[in-house]
């Protein structure tokens, strides 16, 4: 996964995460990941396979491909 990707997901889970009023900690816990592991997937820091951004998007509810694309709609060419 290219780090733009990366950083398009962790921006994108930041976002679903603020958005339903909730703290690192507190979706850590729902994912059942530690506060710093999901951190480091905000900041991109984590190179996720496609079987965990699935996984991950079927725990939060939304489908995978909205993870990995930028929420506003601005993607590179």
């Amino acid at each position: 996964m290219s780090s733009s990707l990366r950083t398009a997901l962790g921006a994108r889970l930041r976002e679903l995460r603020r958005s339903r009023g909730l703290t690192q900690e507190g979706l850590a816990v729902q994912l059942g990941v530690t506060p710093r592991y999901l951190a480091g997937i905000e900041r991109g820091e984590r190179n996720l396979t496609l079987d965990s951004v699935d996984a991950l998007a079927g725990q939060l509810g939304v489908n995978s491909l909205s993870l990995l694309s930028e929420s506003d709609g601005n993607r590179e060419p």
